[in-house]
């Protein structure tokens, strides 16, 4: 069912003669400038002229200065900008035949015949439509003598690519919309707020959130705030739910809590679809249970502030991905959608999309939620069984006589308590007994082991750092203790967080168990680290929050610089010999450069560099931001950098030098990292509960092949449990980073972003369409058929 088009490999000259038009419409969304740079500058990189389209649609319509050359210059300072500087608007005009006649006229007055529309359903929709009526409204224009047939054969066909900006994440076929993550971080903001004001009057606190037609983001809040409740459109609670909702109040104030959080989606409904609203939920809680409730709605504070550093790069790399989507395209090409599928950039059909769209509203109009929430794709309905499963299932009366250890391993990082907290609730629902070890595989040694019961970690998914306690010890020299204190304290299975020691002191227990057989356990690694470096896995719980708090400094920084001119601010970042910080702050904050040990550089780069800052303070842009990972060169230091910059620069810019350091290990935990985090510590018990009865064998556990020793990870689409002895050939030891990272492949979009020539960019992978109604199903006769 997919078609494949050739790889593009070196990208300059394919769109020479051509026009691209960008715009944005609908409802705005953080991370919108961040597409329309990037569609900017690759497609001026590819020769293409690319235009403006303020306004959205109503400029299109309006046409006059409403559509205007972009200049690589003009989108300098766009990156941490919230909204969208070239302006949206609703527009009825383009609703008619006449207003979609009078922007035919003006695209083809232009020479614009490729089409690239950034907004939510309906503007794309919008856009099919105006694709499907071109030839019609090409031969109207022709016989009222409006446009030339010579203007009417060289604009003979329009192209179209959507790129969904909607907060609500509400588009199927994508996992993550443009904006969705940064109105997260606006919510988590104010969780965080009201939860500490919360606790100090045991109130109940009940939040209102956008999600008019889908609860995503009530639903992502509610796994990164721990709450008691939610309410989502897709999935409304059971009849009788006013009873049930008392009684998990209740139960958690018996528990030791000091406050309640219920969490809302705007269109939340009950069975019945009659709205649950904010004044109902809060009535309820203080007339039946007489706790003093507060309700907050939050409304467009979610649509505003600067985009996260996850919005940056989504936008940076579907802007990359819908000029390369548009310059291949043929007269053939149905009109798709860039987007993401775990943390690869994909092609859909756009109407294929708009469809699954639509099924979902109405399957939830016939009272058919299950379809709803399938339809909704992998990423909502994992979220939606992680969320059901530590807020509804009652720990089992029945004990397994399991012992589960955690322990935390490496430096500290953000969302390490929140897999902790994951782990330990949903081991007490499966009936095991939780035991926390404290201070890493010392800890282990020593017997600083004690049960960690549900109450202890209340709270924690939006704590930073270690609750346990963590050091870089490996456990070589203490396996005979550490096995002692296995069956001391007989534990059954170990769950491992943390970074590159995770993962070595994994290693090294499961070589350890020829000579002892209390090591004859199952074992899962979940990689938490800000290097990211950890084999295996694709993200690291940790490296979103440090890549944040990178970004965040960067944008100052520029900011700084902007004001003083032709300066240039040397940054070193974490990461050790990985370069996924530098690589990703590099997209996020729009560096000119980003050395890393991966991409070895010599004199001659660094010549290039410095030439191309001092051309670049020739124009408007008059400030340069280099940064560089820690570990990059052992000779080609950042004093280096900020010395051979300082005087090859001289009488030019003047340079600045900043470490940045251990603020990149602190903070509390970005929406990601806590969502994540909960994630796969749920799938590391389930996954353990598993094997646990697979190796049970003559009254004990007894556990010694490959299979039951795993890293979990994130590998492009899904959450995989891989051997950790498979994991050793893709691992290089000496510089503790795996020999291949998927995030190499955006090194290319950074470089020709930051405007250099001559860069050569395989998109192969994502080269061919896919079709997002196989992946989801389809609704026939009422009912929904997962294909196969």
């Amino acid at each position: 069912m997919a078609y494949h088009e050739a790889p593009h490999k070196d990208p300059r000259m394919m769109g020479t003669g051509r026009s691209i038009a960008v715009l944005t419409s609908g409802g705005d969304a953080q991370g919108m400038n961040a597409a329309v740079r990037a569609t900017v500058r690759v497609g001026i990189y590819t020769g293409a002229k690319v235009y403006f389209v303020h306004e959205g649609y109503q400029g299109l319509v309006d046409g006059g200065d409403n559509i205007k050359l972009a200049t690589w210059e003009s989108v300098s300072m766009m990156l941490q900008l919230g909204g969208t500087v070239i302006g949206s608007a609703r527009c009825m005009d383009f609703k008619e035949k006449w207003g979609r006649l009078k922007a035919a006229y003006n695209l083809v007055k232009l020479g614009i015949t490729n089409l690239c529309v950034i907004g939510g359903d309906g503007s794309l929709t919008g856009a099919n439509q105006f694709r499907t009526e071109w030839s019609e409204l090409l031969t109207e224009l022709t016989k009222q003598g409006k446009i030339t047939v010579e203007e009417a054969r060289c604009s003979s066909h329009l192209n179209i690519v959507g790129m969904v900006g909607s907060i609500d994440n509400d588009f199927c076929g994508t996992d993550m919309t443009i904006g969705t993550d940064s109105a997260l971080h606006r919510i988590i903001e104010v969780v965080d707020a009201i939860t500490t004001t919360a606790q100090s009057h045991q109130r109940t606190f009940i939040l209102e959130v956008m999600g008019r037609h889908c609860g995503y983001l009530a639903l992502v809040t509610a796994l990164a705030c721990g709450a008691d409740w939610v309410f989502i459109p897709e999935m409304p609670p059971e009849e009788n739910w006013e009873e049930h909702l008392q009684k998990r109040l209740i139960a958690q104030r018996g528990r030791g809590s000091r406050l309640n959080i219920i969490i809302l989606a705007e269109g939340a409904q009950d069975r019945n679809q009659k709205p649950i609203t904010c004044d109902l939920v809060k009535n309820l809680v203080s007339t039946k249970l007489g706790f003093d409730t507060r309700a907050t709605i939050l409304g467009h504070v979610q649509r505003g502030g600067t985009p996260s550093a996850f919005d940056r790069i989504l936008g940076s790399r579907m802007g990359v991905e819908a000029v390369m989507a548009l310059l291949e395209a043929t007269p053939d090409t149905p009109a798709c959608v860039v987007s993401l599928s775990g943390n690869m950039a994909v092609r859909l059909p756009l109407m294929e999309c708009v469809q699954v769209t639509k099924d979902v509203t109405q399957a939830m109009s016939e009272g058919r939620f299950e379809d709803a929430v399938n339809l909704r794709g992998k990423s909502f309905q994992h979220n939606w069984n992680t969320y059901k499963m530590l807020a509804h299932v009652h720990p089992k009366d029945v004990k397994s006589n399991i012992n589960i250890a955690i322990i935390n391993v490496g430096a500290p990082c953000a969302g390490m308590n929140a897999a902790v907290r994951a782990a330990v609730r949903v081991g007490i629902i499966q009936g095991h007994q939780m035991l926390a070890v404290h201070d890493g595989y010392d800890g282990l040694a020593k017997g600083q082991i004690e049960p960690i019961t549900w109450a202890q970690v209340s709270g924690w998914t939006g704590q930073g750092g270690s609750n346990l306690g963590t050091n870089r010890h490996l456990p070589g020299k203490y396996i005979e203790e550490i096995s002692l204190n296995i069956a001391k304290f007989n534990i059954h299975s170990l769950i491992i967080v943390g970074g590159f020691e995770a993962y070595l002191g994994g290693l090294e227990l499961v070589t350890a168990r020829e000579k002892y057989e209390e090591l004859c356990i199952p074992m899962v690694v979940i990689p938490a680290t800000v290097s990211n470096n950890v084999p295996g896995s694709d993200f690291s719980i940790g490296a979103d929050t440090a890549l944040n708090t990178i970004t965040t400094t960067c944008d100052r920084i520029k900011q700084s610089a902007a004001g003083t001119k032709r300066r240039v601010f040397i940054i070193e970042t974490m990461g050790g010999y990985c370069g996924y910080l530098a690589t990703m702050a590099g997209l996020s904050s729009g560096a000119d450069a980003a050395y890393i040990f991966e991409e070895p550089f010599h004199i001659h780069d660094l010549e290039l560099n410095v030439e191309h800052l001092i051309e670049k303070m020739k124009t408007s842009v008059k400030r340069g931001l280099i940064l560089r990972n820690s570990n990059a060169n052992e000779n080609y230091t950042t004093q280096f950098l900020y010395n051979l910059y300082s005087e090859e620069g001289k009488g030019t810019f003047d340079c600045r030098m900043n470490v940045l350091g251990h603020m990149q290990q602190g903070g509390t935990p970005t929406p990601f990292d806590r969502n994540f985090g909960t994630k796969m510590g749920s799938k590391a018990v389930l996954w353990l509960t598993d094997k646990l009865k697979e190796c049970y064998r003559h009254g004990r556990i007894f556990a010694n092949t490959p299979e039951s020793a795993c890293v979990l990870g994130m590998r492009k689409r899904s959450l995989l449990f891989q051997p950790l002895a498979s994991l050793k050939d893709d691992t290089d030891f000496e510089h503790r980073i795996p020999k291949t990272q998927w995030w190499m492949r955006l090194r290319p979009i950074l470089k020709i972003l930051a405007k250099y020539d001559a860069i050569e960019m395989d998109t192969s992978e994502v080269a061919a369409m896919e079709h997002i109604i196989k992946k989801t199903g389809e609704i026939k006769g009422g009912k929904m058929l997962t294909k196969k």
